[in-house]
């Protein structure tokens, strides 16, 4: 049906022919200023499509991309930093620790590079995870608190088959090995009791001697040679009740670490070291 444009009696004004419920739409002009501002828009992008890439397979006459800017702004980010990484790279771990300067710089450069890398298995924080992700801010380390083996597990990574001087030893699955579930259940058990959370028994202090103590000590120390975690503390990689000991004992567990020696750069290496190091767990 044919809109019915009429003049409104109250205001004068034109309608559009427009109703709805009784109210009419009046045909108001836009303000000159609006229109004047959108036919300048109109120009200035007729503008902008000659000079800049605006349009598919047109770069503009000035020949400017964002990408080429990038690269121009990190080049000479790079000039700016490369006089202090230079220093970084040469410098050992420790030692950046001992230099307020170099300290700074690291411990801001590694929190972006452990943002970057590591906060996706490790946490914002350092805290870890259940399922395998230790913490890096206690003072229970797998392979060592200290700068330089926190330096070479970071390089050489775990059980990653990238590098062959990668951490780590396969620890066996005992389900496939031969023992029984009960066998099982009495050795998880005793694991348990190792920290205190549970009564110790002749059976189970027997199994933990034929199977587990070449790796985890008498005691349950662990062993960092051979990245045998701890058993008489209260940190547990993958669950510290009686089921998840039970089925780590059956079926073994085997985390992966990147080795980052041949992803990051050298002084990227050493400012991760230190900040790792200063989480709140390291070593001497």
């Amino acid at each position: 049906m044919a809109l019915k444009p009429e003049t409104d009696a109250v205001s004068g004004v034109a309608t559009t022919g427009h109703e709805w419920d009784g109210i009419k739409e009046l045909d108001n002009p836009m303000p000159a200023w609006w229109v004047y501002t959108f036919y300048a828009c109109i120009a200035f992008a007729a503008v902008w499509v000659v000079f800049y890439p605006s349009l598919p397979f047109v770069r503009g006459t000035l020949g400017y991309t964002g990408r080429s800017d990038l690269s121009r702004v990190m080049e000479a980010e790079r000039a700016r930093t490369e006089p202090m990484l230079a220093r970084i790279r040469a410098a050992t771990p420790a030692a950046i620790a001992a230099d307020p300067e170099l300290r700074g710089f690291a411990l801001a450069g590694g929190r972006v590079a452990f943002a970057n890398n590591c906060a996706g298995c490790h946490g914002a924080g350092g805290q870890g995870a259940v399922g395998g992700f230790p913490s890096l801010a206690d003072d229970d380390w797998i392979y060592g608190g200290s700068f330089d083996a926190i330096q070479q597990t970071i390089t050489v990574g775990v059980r990653n088959g990238e590098h062959p001087d990668a951490r780590g030893v396969a620890m066996p699955a005992f389900a496939q090995a031969g023992l029984t579930p009960a066998q099982i259940g009495t050795l998880a058990d005793h694991v348990l009791s190792l920290s205190g959370a549970g009564p110790a028994s002749a059976p189970g202090a027997a199994l933990y001697a034929e199977n587990c103590v070449a790796c985890h000590g008498d005691r349950g120390e662990g062993n960092r040679e051979l990245g045998a975690p701890r058993l008489n503390d209260q940190v547990w990689l993958y669950g510290g009740d009686r089921a998840a000991i039970g089925r780590t004992i059956a079926n073994a567990r085997a985390g992966v670490m990147p080795a980052w020696g041949s992803r990051l750069d050298p002084a990227t290496i050493n400012m991760l070291t230190v900040y790792v190091h200063a989480l709140g767990g390291g070593e001497q």
